[in-house]
């Protein structure tokens, strides 16, 4: 008996989740976020939603990007919706670009841009610890819950790989030699900090 609840609470749990608004318009995130659920739930991206908004980063955490994104698409449709920030996070530069990650070197979001930064203003830091965090911001019901995954690594002076995105080129994570951007999807997954949040999360879900 006690099993059946459990199995039956589970499939209730499921049904509700089966549709899960994802609050970003970066095509990147969604295919490693697809990657990591596969048919656990149905992720729908704002454009798929039918939800044709940019909606603005303006804060100093990665925390409160992440909410601000959520509470917006929860507020326009009253769904179960959840939504992620990321920051690459270099020890030498006192965490920079952190939260500016995306905008690093201006507003036109250049990826290649971004890096040129970056590793001119590490040329004479002599460390390149770096890491990349993840911190989702999930609405459920109307309550707010929050899910951070990191994964630690080092900076590398020329980019290397032609996969992924941002900093992947020149980002190593601890335990390989090859940069996010020469590793195939179920390579970076198994170090992405994106995954470990995203475990969290499919874990609450399905708890």
């Amino acid at each position: 008996m006690e099993q059946f609840k459990k199995e039956f609470f589970h499939s209730i749990n499921f049904l509700r989740m089966e549709n899960l608004i994802f609050a970003t318009n970066n095509q990147h995130k969604v295919n490693e976020v697809r990657a990591v659920l596969g048919n656990k739930f149905n992720i729908l991206p704002l454009k798929e939603a039918g939800i044709y908004i940019d909606i603005p980063e303006p804060y100093d955490t990665l925390e409160e990007n992440a909410a601000e994104k959520s509470k917006t698409i929860f507020k326009l449709t009253g769904k179960n919706c959840f939504s992620e920030d990321t920051g690459l996070e270099v020890e030498a530069l006192n965490g920079e670009p952190g939260v500016k990650s995306a905008r690093y070197a201006g507003e036109n979001r250049s990826f290649d841009a971004n890096i040129d930064k970056l590793l001119k203003n590490l040329r004479e830091a002599g460390n390149y610890t770096a890491r990349f965090r993840t911190v989702i911001s999930l609405i459920l019901d109307g309550q707010e819950y929050y899910f951070e995954g990191i994964c630690n690594g080092r900076i590398i002076s020329e980019k290397k790989g032609n996969n992924g995105f941002g900093y992947d080129p020149v980002f190593i994570p601890d335990g390989s030699n090859l940069t996010f951007a020469e590793m195939d999807m179920e390579e970076k997954n198994k170090y992405s900090h994106r995954k470990k949040a995203m475990e969290k999360l499919i874990s609450f879900l399905t708890r």
